[in-house]
């Protein structure tokens, strides 16, 4: 499965932002799906995952201010943002497969948080 994300942008500290992944197939064999992010000069981290039975999972810089939801019938997964700030300034990438990080990724969009 091919998988696109979209969504990020340019947006102030505290505002909002949902991050789409649209994925060019069924997502329902998929066993887990995530959002990653690199930020400039910074290794990739792992930012939320979800699995098939809508289990979540997120990385503590996260937690109370994103929420990541997949839509099986929509073939689709999302990651709602609020509370930027300058920190989650990143490149997000959509990843999913059977375990992550291998499977399938999709090309990274950009949120830049400006203050």
């Amino acid at each position: 499965v091919q998988l696109q994300a979209s969504g990020g942008g340019l947006v102030q500290a505290g505002g909002s932002l949902t991050l789409s992944c649209a994925a060019s197939g069924s997502i329902l064999s998929l066993n887990i799906m995530g959002w990653y992010r690199q930020a400039p000069g910074k290794q990739r981290e792992l930012v939320a995952t979800i699995t098939s039975g809508g289990r979540t999972n997120y990385a503590d810089s996260v937690k109370g201010r994103f929420t990541i939801s997949r839509d099986n019938a929509k073939n689709t997964m999302f990651l709602q943002m609020n509370n930027l700030n300058s920190e989650d300034t990143a490149v997000y990438y959509c990843a999913a497969g059977v375990i992550l990080p291998t499977g399938s990724w999709g090309q990274g969009t950009l949120v830049t948080v400006s203050s």
